[in-house]
Protein backbone atom coordinates (compact mmCIF):
# COMPACT_ATOMS: atom_id res chain seq x y z
CA UNK A 1 0.00 0.00 0.00
CA UNK A 2 2.83 2.37 0.90
CA UNK A 3 4.47 1.85 -2.49
CA UNK A 4 1.15 2.29 -4.24
CA UNK A 5 0.82 5.66 -2.51
CA UNK A 6 4.38 6.52 -3.56
CA UNK A 7 3.45 5.58 -7.12
CA UNK A 8 0.58 8.01 -7.10
CA UNK A 9 2.72 10.83 -5.69
CA UNK A 10 5.48 10.18 -8.22
CA UNK A 11 2.96 10.22 -11.05
CA UNK A 12 1.53 13.50 -9.78
CA UNK A 13 5.05 14.96 -9.69
CA UNK A 14 5.65 13.69 -13.23
CA UNK A 15 2.37 15.29 -14.31
CA UNK A 16 3.41 18.64 -12.81
CA UNK A 17 6.85 18.54 -14.44
CA UNK A 18 5.42 17.68 -17.85
CA UNK A 19 2.71 20.34 -17.39
CA UNK A 20 5.44 22.95 -17.07
CA UNK A 21 7.67 21.64 -19.84
CA UNK A 22 5.25 20.38 -22.52
CA UNK A 23 4.51 22.94 -25.26
CA UNK A 24 1.74 21.07 -27.01
CA UNK A 25 0.15 17.67 -27.00
CA UNK A 26 0.80 16.45 -23.46
CA UNK A 27 -2.88 15.85 -22.59
CA UNK A 28 -3.56 13.63 -25.62
CA UNK A 29 -0.39 11.61 -25.92
CA UNK A 30 1.47 11.76 -22.62
CA UNK A 31 -1.52 10.84 -20.48
CA UNK A 32 -1.21 7.40 -22.03
CA UNK A 33 2.45 7.35 -21.04
CA UNK A 34 1.52 8.17 -17.46
CA UNK A 35 -1.10 5.44 -17.53
CA UNK A 36 1.50 2.95 -18.75
CA UNK A 37 3.86 4.09 -16.02
CA UNK A 38 1.15 3.49 -13.44
CA UNK A 39 0.84 -0.08 -14.76
CA UNK A 40 4.58 -0.65 -14.57
CA UNK A 41 4.79 0.79 -11.07
CA UNK A 42 1.76 -1.01 -9.69
CA UNK A 43 2.74 -4.30 -11.33
CA UNK A 44 5.79 -4.48 -9.08
CA UNK A 45 4.15 -3.12 -5.94
CA UNK A 46 3.06 -6.46 -4.39
CA UNK A 47 6.61 -7.80 -4.64
CA UNK A 48 7.88 -4.72 -2.80
CA UNK A 49 5.63 -5.25 0.21
CA UNK A 50 8.21 -7.50 1.87
CA UNK A 51 8.51 -11.10 3.09
CA UNK A 52 5.68 -13.69 2.85
CA UNK A 53 2.74 -12.91 5.15
CA UNK A 54 -0.25 -14.88 6.43
CA UNK A 55 -2.98 -15.46 3.88
CA UNK A 56 -5.53 -13.13 5.51
CA UNK A 57 -3.02 -10.27 5.66
CA UNK A 58 -2.05 -10.93 2.06
CA UNK A 59 -5.71 -10.73 1.01
CA UNK A 60 -6.15 -7.50 2.95
CA UNK A 61 -3.13 -5.97 1.25
CA UNK A 62 -4.42 -7.03 -2.17
CA UNK A 63 -7.77 -5.45 -1.35
CA UNK A 64 -6.14 -2.21 -0.19
CA UNK A 65 -3.93 -2.23 -3.27
CA UNK A 66 -7.00 -2.67 -5.48
CA UNK A 67 -8.67 0.29 -3.80
CA UNK A 68 -5.51 2.34 -4.26
CA UNK A 69 -5.36 1.33 -7.92
CA UNK A 70 -8.99 2.36 -8.34
CA UNK A 71 -8.07 5.76 -6.89
CA UNK A 72 -5.25 6.06 -9.42
CA UNK A 73 -7.60 5.23 -12.28
CA UNK A 74 -10.03 7.85 -11.00
CA UNK A 75 -7.15 10.34 -10.81
CA UNK A 76 -6.38 9.71 -14.47
CA UNK A 77 -9.92 9.71 -15.83
CA UNK A 78 -11.58 12.52 -13.85
CA UNK A 79 -9.44 15.37 -15.18
CA UNK A 80 -9.57 18.86 -13.70
CA UNK A 81 -9.14 22.21 -15.45
CA UNK A 82 -7.46 24.08 -12.58
CA UNK A 83 -6.17 27.16 -14.39
CA UNK A 84 -6.30 29.27 -17.53
CA UNK A 85 -5.62 27.08 -20.60
CA UNK A 86 -6.06 23.88 -18.61
CA UNK A 87 -3.84 21.48 -16.67
CA UNK A 88 -0.89 21.69 -19.07
CA UNK A 89 -1.40 25.40 -19.86
CA UNK A 90 -1.87 24.66 -23.57
CA UNK A 91 -5.62 24.46 -24.15
CA UNK A 92 -5.72 20.64 -24.11
CA UNK A 93 -7.86 18.40 -21.94
CA UNK A 94 -6.32 15.00 -21.10
CA UNK A 95 -9.70 13.26 -21.24
CA UNK A 96 -10.46 10.52 -23.75
CA UNK A 97 -13.61 8.75 -24.93
CA UNK A 98 -15.75 11.88 -25.09
CA UNK A 99 -18.86 12.12 -27.24
CA UNK A 100 -17.52 13.70 -30.43
CA UNK A 101 -20.46 12.81 -32.73
CA UNK A 102 -22.75 15.71 -31.96
CA UNK A 103 -24.79 15.08 -35.11
CA UNK A 104 -25.91 11.71 -33.78
CA UNK A 105 -25.91 12.71 -30.09
CA UNK A 106 -26.01 16.44 -29.36
CA UNK A 107 -24.63 17.16 -25.86
CA UNK A 108 -27.35 17.57 -23.25
CA UNK A 109 -27.36 20.67 -21.06
CA UNK A 110 -26.96 19.57 -17.43
CA UNK A 111 -27.51 22.99 -15.89
CA UNK A 112 -27.49 26.72 -16.65
CA UNK A 113 -27.12 29.57 -14.15
CA UNK A 114 -27.29 33.36 -14.58
CA UNK A 115 -24.21 35.57 -14.25
CA UNK A 116 -24.23 39.24 -13.32
CA UNK A 117 -20.86 40.42 -14.61
CA UNK A 118 -21.89 41.03 -18.25
CA UNK A 119 -18.39 39.99 -19.28
CA UNK A 120 -15.92 37.26 -20.06
CA UNK A 121 -14.19 35.99 -16.90
CA UNK A 122 -13.22 32.34 -17.34
CA UNK A 123 -14.05 29.33 -15.13
CA UNK A 124 -11.71 26.74 -13.64
CA UNK A 125 -12.51 23.33 -12.13
CA UNK A 126 -10.82 21.20 -9.47
CA UNK A 127 -12.04 18.47 -7.13
CA UNK A 128 -15.62 18.58 -8.37
CA UNK A 129 -15.90 22.36 -7.78
CA UNK A 130 -16.13 25.15 -10.34
CA UNK A 131 -14.67 28.59 -9.60
CA UNK A 132 -15.48 31.86 -11.39
CA UNK A 133 -15.43 35.60 -10.65
CA UNK A 134 -18.94 37.08 -10.98
CA UNK A 135 -20.22 40.58 -10.19
CA UNK A 136 -23.27 42.01 -8.43
CA UNK A 137 -23.94 45.66 -7.70
CA UNK A 138 -20.64 47.24 -6.68
CA UNK A 139 -18.83 44.03 -5.77
CA UNK A 140 -16.95 41.24 -7.48
CA UNK A 141 -18.06 37.84 -6.19
CA UNK A 142 -15.77 34.82 -6.34
CA UNK A 143 -18.16 31.87 -6.60
CA UNK A 144 -17.53 28.22 -5.83
CA UNK A 145 -20.12 25.93 -7.45
CA UNK A 146 -20.80 22.22 -7.42
CA UNK A 147 -19.72 21.01 -10.85
CA UNK A 148 -22.47 18.38 -10.84
CA UNK A 149 -25.36 20.77 -10.20
CA UNK A 150 -24.22 24.40 -10.57
CA UNK A 151 -25.32 25.12 -6.99
CA UNK A 152 -23.31 27.63 -4.96
CA UNK A 153 -21.04 26.20 -2.25
CA UNK A 154 -19.63 29.53 -1.06
CA UNK A 155 -19.13 33.12 -2.19
CA UNK A 156 -16.44 35.68 -1.43
CA UNK A 157 -17.17 39.33 -2.18
CA UNK A 158 -14.93 42.41 -2.40
CA UNK A 159 -15.48 45.94 -3.64
CA UNK A 160 -15.31 46.92 -7.31
CA UNK A 161 -17.39 50.06 -7.64
CA UNK A 162 -16.22 51.02 -11.14
CA UNK A 163 -18.36 51.09 -14.27
CA UNK A 164 -18.95 48.16 -16.59
CA UNK A 165 -16.06 48.10 -19.08
CA UNK A 166 -16.69 45.01 -21.21
CA UNK A 167 -17.76 43.45 -17.93
CA UNK A 168 -15.70 43.42 -14.77
CA UNK A 169 -13.12 40.71 -13.91
CA UNK A 170 -11.39 39.14 -16.94
CA UNK A 171 -9.14 36.52 -15.32
CA UNK A 172 -9.55 32.79 -14.70
CA UNK A 173 -9.07 31.58 -11.09
CA UNK A 174 -6.09 29.28 -10.43
CA UNK A 175 -6.36 26.30 -8.07
CA UNK A 176 -3.25 25.02 -6.30
CA UNK A 177 -3.98 22.35 -3.69
CA UNK A 178 -6.34 23.87 -1.12
CA UNK A 179 -5.70 27.44 -2.30
CA UNK A 180 -7.50 29.51 -4.92
CA UNK A 181 -5.91 32.57 -6.51
CA UNK A 182 -7.95 35.26 -8.28
CA UNK A 183 -7.09 38.61 -9.89
CA UNK A 184 -9.67 41.35 -10.37
CA UNK A 185 -9.63 43.87 -13.21
CA UNK A 186 -8.44 46.44 -10.64
CA UNK A 187 -5.50 44.22 -9.71
CA UNK A 188 -6.67 42.79 -6.41
CA UNK A 189 -4.89 39.45 -6.04
CA UNK A 190 -6.64 37.24 -3.49
CA UNK A 191 -5.58 33.92 -2.00
CA UNK A 192 -8.62 32.00 -0.72
CA UNK A 193 -9.30 28.63 0.85
CA UNK A 194 -10.91 26.37 -1.76
CA UNK A 195 -13.19 24.67 0.78
CA UNK A 196 -14.51 27.71 2.63
CA UNK A 197 -13.67 30.82 0.60
CA UNK A 198 -11.87 32.30 3.60
CA UNK A 199 -9.24 34.89 2.66
CA UNK A 200 -5.62 33.99 3.38
CA UNK A 201 -4.07 37.18 2.02
CA UNK A 202 -4.54 40.07 -0.41
CA UNK A 203 -2.03 41.85 -2.65
CA UNK A 204 -3.18 45.10 -4.25
CA UNK A 205 -1.01 44.93 -7.39
CA UNK A 206 -1.29 48.59 -8.57
CA UNK A 207 -0.46 49.93 -5.10
CA UNK A 208 2.37 47.51 -4.40
CA UNK A 209 4.04 47.81 -7.82
CA UNK A 210 2.93 51.31 -8.92
CA UNK A 211 1.36 49.85 -12.05
CA UNK A 212 0.61 51.94 -15.11
CA UNK A 213 -3.11 52.35 -15.84
CA UNK A 214 -4.55 50.19 -18.64
CA UNK A 215 -7.52 50.96 -20.88
CA UNK A 216 -9.15 47.61 -20.10
CA UNK A 217 -7.45 47.04 -16.77
CA UNK A 218 -5.86 43.77 -15.61
CA UNK A 219 -6.69 40.59 -17.53
CA UNK A 220 -3.83 38.19 -16.72
CA UNK A 221 -4.61 34.98 -14.86
CA UNK A 222 -2.43 33.85 -11.92
CA UNK A 223 0.39 31.44 -12.84
CA UNK A 224 1.92 29.10 -10.25
CA UNK A 225 5.58 28.16 -10.51
CA UNK A 226 6.80 26.09 -7.58
CA UNK A 227 6.62 28.36 -4.49
CA UNK A 228 5.56 31.50 -6.32
CA UNK A 229 2.94 33.33 -8.33
CA UNK A 230 4.13 34.99 -11.54
CA UNK A 231 2.49 38.35 -12.26
CA UNK A 232 2.62 41.13 -14.87
CA UNK A 233 2.18 44.32 -12.79
CA UNK A 234 3.54 46.71 -15.42
CA UNK A 235 5.17 49.03 -12.86
CA UNK A 236 8.49 50.76 -12.34
CA UNK A 237 11.10 48.04 -12.90
CA UNK A 238 8.17 45.68 -12.38
CA UNK A 239 7.13 44.58 -15.84
CA UNK A 240 7.15 41.12 -14.22
CA UNK A 241 7.08 40.10 -10.57
CA UNK A 242 7.11 36.95 -8.45
CA UNK A 243 5.35 36.77 -5.09
CA UNK A 244 5.32 34.02 -2.49
CA UNK A 245 2.17 31.97 -3.05
CA UNK A 246 1.83 31.26 0.69
CA UNK A 247 2.10 34.87 1.88
CA UNK A 248 1.86 37.26 -1.09
CA UNK A 249 5.22 38.78 -0.20
CA UNK A 250 7.44 39.97 -3.06
CA UNK A 251 10.24 37.58 -4.04
CA UNK A 252 11.51 39.81 -6.83
CA UNK A 253 10.41 42.33 -9.43
CA UNK A 254 12.13 43.22 -12.68
CA UNK A 255 12.11 42.86 -16.45
CA UNK A 256 12.09 46.60 -17.13
CA UNK A 257 9.17 49.03 -16.85
CA UNK A 258 6.88 48.14 -19.76
CA UNK A 259 3.18 48.65 -19.08
CA UNK A 260 1.30 45.38 -18.72
CA UNK A 261 -0.36 43.62 -21.60
CA UNK A 262 -3.51 41.53 -21.23
CA UNK A 263 -1.83 38.17 -21.61
CA UNK A 264 -0.89 35.46 -19.09
CA UNK A 265 2.81 34.64 -18.40
CA UNK A 266 4.40 31.44 -19.72
CA UNK A 267 6.87 29.31 -17.73
CA UNK A 268 9.49 27.98 -20.17
CA UNK A 269 13.00 26.60 -20.43
CA UNK A 270 14.84 28.01 -23.45
CA UNK A 271 18.47 27.23 -24.20
CA UNK A 272 18.70 25.51 -20.83
CA UNK A 273 17.54 28.54 -18.83
CA UNK A 274 14.28 28.62 -16.92
CA UNK A 275 12.46 31.84 -17.67
CA UNK A 276 9.11 33.60 -17.85
CA UNK A 277 7.97 34.66 -21.31
CA UNK A 278 5.67 37.65 -21.03
CA UNK A 279 3.60 39.68 -23.50
CA UNK A 280 3.67 43.25 -22.20
CA UNK A 281 1.76 46.09 -23.76
CA UNK A 282 4.77 47.01 -25.88
CA UNK A 283 6.90 43.92 -26.44
CA UNK A 284 7.49 40.24 -25.88
CA UNK A 285 10.05 39.91 -23.12
CA UNK A 286 11.74 37.12 -21.18
CA UNK A 287 13.04 37.29 -17.64
CA UNK A 288 15.15 35.01 -15.48
CA UNK A 289 12.86 32.89 -13.28
CA UNK A 290 15.34 33.14 -10.42
CA UNK A 291 15.96 36.89 -10.37
CA UNK A 292 13.65 38.74 -12.75
CA UNK A 293 16.57 40.00 -14.82
CA UNK A 294 15.63 40.53 -18.44
CA UNK A 295 17.12 38.10 -20.99
CA UNK A 296 15.76 39.79 -24.13
CA UNK A 297 12.98 41.96 -25.53
CA UNK A 298 11.27 41.91 -28.93
CA UNK A 299 9.26 45.08 -29.77
CA UNK A 300 5.61 44.36 -30.65
CA UNK A 301 3.68 47.62 -30.60
CA UNK A 302 -0.03 47.28 -31.39
CA UNK A 303 -3.07 49.53 -31.42
CA UNK A 304 -4.15 50.44 -27.88
CA UNK A 305 -1.26 48.28 -26.58
CA UNK A 306 -3.48 45.19 -26.69
CA UNK A 307 -1.33 42.05 -26.57
CA UNK A 308 -3.71 39.50 -25.09
CA UNK A 309 -3.16 36.03 -26.59
CA UNK A 310 -0.74 33.84 -24.64
CA UNK A 311 2.58 33.18 -26.44
CA UNK A 312 3.21 29.62 -27.67
CA UNK A 313 6.72 28.38 -26.78
CA UNK A 314 8.08 25.34 -28.65
CA UNK A 315 11.75 24.65 -28.00
CA UNK A 316 13.63 27.88 -28.72
CA UNK A 317 10.84 29.29 -30.91
CA UNK A 318 7.90 31.44 -29.83
CA UNK A 319 4.67 32.24 -31.68
CA UNK A 320 2.84 35.49 -30.92
CA UNK A 321 -0.31 37.06 -32.34
CA UNK A 322 -2.33 40.24 -31.78
CA UNK A 323 -5.52 41.79 -33.11
CA UNK A 324 -6.44 45.14 -34.65
CA UNK A 325 -5.07 43.87 -37.99
CA UNK A 326 -1.58 43.48 -36.54
CA UNK A 327 -1.05 39.77 -37.29
CA UNK A 328 1.38 37.18 -36.01
CA UNK A 329 5.03 36.16 -35.95
CA UNK A 330 7.35 33.27 -35.22
CA UNK A 331 10.39 34.32 -33.20
CA UNK A 332 13.57 32.37 -32.48
CA UNK A 333 15.99 32.62 -29.58
CA UNK A 334 19.63 31.83 -30.34
CA UNK A 335 22.65 32.62 -28.18
CA UNK A 336 20.50 34.75 -25.90
CA UNK A 337 19.25 36.93 -28.76
CA UNK A 338 15.81 36.93 -30.36
CA UNK A 339 14.90 37.46 -34.01
CA UNK A 340 11.88 37.14 -36.29
CA UNK A 341 11.65 34.00 -38.47
CA UNK A 342 8.47 35.08 -40.25
CA UNK A 343 5.61 37.57 -39.84
CA UNK A 344 2.22 37.69 -41.57
CA UNK A 345 -1.53 38.07 -40.99
CA UNK A 346 -2.58 34.44 -41.25
CA UNK A 347 -3.72 34.66 -37.62
CA UNK A 348 -4.98 37.95 -36.20
CA UNK A 349 -6.02 37.04 -32.69
CA UNK A 350 -7.54 39.75 -30.54
CA UNK A 351 -7.28 37.54 -27.45
CA UNK A 352 -7.78 33.85 -28.30
CA UNK A 353 -4.74 31.68 -27.60
CA UNK A 354 -4.00 29.24 -30.45
CA UNK A 355 -3.85 25.47 -30.07
CA UNK A 356 -0.51 23.94 -31.11
CA UNK A 357 -0.03 20.31 -32.13
CA UNK A 358 2.65 18.56 -34.19
CA UNK A 359 3.88 21.63 -36.04
CA UNK A 360 0.51 23.28 -36.69
CA UNK A 361 -1.43 26.13 -35.08
CA UNK A 362 -5.23 26.37 -34.91
CA UNK A 363 -6.95 29.63 -34.00
CA UNK A 364 -9.93 31.93 -34.37
CA UNK A 365 -9.65 35.69 -34.31
CA UNK A 366 -10.26 38.90 -36.19
CA UNK A 367 -9.89 36.97 -39.45
CA UNK A 368 -13.46 35.69 -38.77
CA UNK A 369 -12.46 32.12 -39.47
CA UNK A 370 -10.91 29.06 -37.88
CA UNK A 371 -7.52 28.63 -39.50
CA UNK A 372 -4.75 26.04 -39.49
CA UNK A 373 -1.26 27.49 -39.98
CA UNK A 374 2.13 25.80 -40.40
CA UNK A 375 4.17 26.76 -37.34
CA UNK A 376 7.54 26.71 -39.13
CA UNK A 377 6.58 28.58 -42.31
CA UNK A 378 3.46 30.64 -41.54
CA UNK A 379 1.66 29.04 -44.49
CA UNK A 380 -2.12 28.69 -44.12
CA UNK A 381 -3.04 24.99 -44.51
CA UNK A 382 -6.78 25.55 -44.40
CA UNK A 383 -9.34 28.20 -43.45
CA UNK A 384 -12.98 27.70 -42.47
CA UNK A 385 -15.10 30.89 -42.32
CA UNK A 386 -17.86 31.63 -39.83
CA UNK A 387 -15.92 31.76 -36.56
CA UNK A 388 -15.55 35.19 -35.01
CA UNK A 389 -13.22 35.52 -32.04
CA UNK A 390 -14.57 33.26 -29.34
CA UNK A 391 -11.94 30.79 -28.18
CA UNK A 392 -11.23 27.09 -28.59
CA UNK A 393 -9.86 24.04 -26.82
CA UNK A 394 -8.64 20.57 -27.79
CA UNK A 395 -9.57 17.10 -26.52
CA UNK A 396 -9.16 13.54 -27.75
CA UNK A 397 -8.16 14.47 -31.31
CA UNK A 398 -10.84 17.15 -31.65
CA UNK A 399 -11.18 20.92 -31.51
CA UNK A 400 -14.16 22.47 -29.73
CA UNK A 401 -14.63 25.96 -31.15
CA UNK A 402 -16.94 28.79 -30.08
CA UNK A 403 -18.20 31.41 -32.51
CA UNK A 404 -17.83 34.60 -30.51
CA UNK A 405 -20.65 36.42 -32.31
CA UNK A 406 -23.47 33.86 -32.34
CA UNK A 407 -22.48 31.54 -29.49
CA UNK A 408 -22.59 28.52 -31.80
CA UNK A 409 -20.35 25.69 -30.61
CA UNK A 410 -18.77 23.31 -33.13
CA UNK A 411 -16.62 20.21 -32.84
CA UNK A 412 -14.18 19.27 -35.60
CA UNK A 413 -11.18 17.04 -36.16
CA UNK A 414 -7.81 18.34 -34.94
CA UNK A 415 -5.99 17.82 -38.23
CA UNK A 416 -3.96 19.88 -40.72
CA UNK A 417 -5.60 17.92 -43.54
CA UNK A 418 -8.75 20.04 -43.54
CA UNK A 419 -11.84 21.11 -41.62
CA UNK A 420 -14.06 18.14 -40.77
CA UNK A 421 -17.00 19.07 -38.55
CA UNK A 422 -18.79 16.36 -36.57
CA UNK A 423 -21.47 18.50 -35.00
CA UNK A 424 -22.70 21.96 -34.08
CA UNK A 425 -25.02 23.23 -31.35
CA UNK A 426 -26.16 26.58 -29.94
CA UNK A 427 -26.60 26.10 -26.20
CA UNK A 428 -26.49 29.73 -25.04
CA UNK A 429 -26.15 31.96 -28.08
CA UNK A 430 -25.16 35.63 -28.18
CA UNK A 431 -21.70 37.12 -27.73
CA UNK A 432 -19.36 34.48 -26.28
CA UNK A 433 -15.71 35.44 -26.14
CA UNK A 434 -14.64 33.05 -23.37
CA UNK A 435 -13.00 29.78 -24.46
CA UNK A 436 -14.82 26.56 -23.44
CA UNK A 437 -13.25 24.24 -20.86
CA UNK A 438 -13.69 20.53 -20.08
CA UNK A 439 -13.54 18.73 -16.73
CA UNK A 440 -14.75 15.23 -15.84
CA UNK A 441 -16.67 14.87 -19.08
CA UNK A 442 -18.47 18.18 -18.57
CA UNK A 443 -18.06 21.05 -21.04
CA UNK A 444 -18.34 24.50 -19.47
CA UNK A 445 -19.28 27.49 -21.61
CA UNK A 446 -20.46 31.03 -20.95
CA UNK A 447 -21.77 34.11 -22.68
CA UNK A 448 -22.21 37.56 -21.13
CA UNK A 449 -25.29 36.54 -19.15
CA UNK A 450 -25.08 32.83 -18.32
CA UNK A 451 -22.84 29.88 -17.47
CA UNK A 452 -23.77 26.39 -18.74
CA UNK A 453 -22.57 22.82 -18.27
CA UNK A 454 -22.94 20.26 -21.07
CA UNK A 455 -22.56 16.50 -20.92
CA UNK A 456 -19.79 15.16 -23.19
CA UNK A 457 -19.78 11.59 -21.84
Amino acid sequence: MLHAQHSMLNAQCLFEKQRQDAPSAFPVKKTLQISDQFKRLTKSTPRRLGAPVPLCLSIMKKLLFSLSLATLVQFLSAADWPRFLGPAANGFSPETGINADWKAKPPATLWTIPLGDNGFAGPSVAGGKLFIIDHQGKQDIVRCLELSSGKDVWQFAYDDAGNDNYGFARATPTVDGDKLYTISRQGKLHCLDTKTGQKSWLCDIPKVFNSKKLNWEFAMSPVIDEDRLVLIPGGDNAAVAAVNKATGEIIWKGGGSDKAGYSTPVVATIEGKKQYVVFTGEALISVDAASGGQFWSFPWKTNYDVNAATPIVVGNQIFITSGYNHGCALLEVSGGNIKSVWENKAIISHFSTPIYLDGYLYCTGDQNALVCVDFKTGETKWRHPGFQKGGLMAVDGNLIVLDGKTGELAICKLSPQGYTETGRIKPLGDQSWTAPILADGKLIIRNRKSLACLDLK
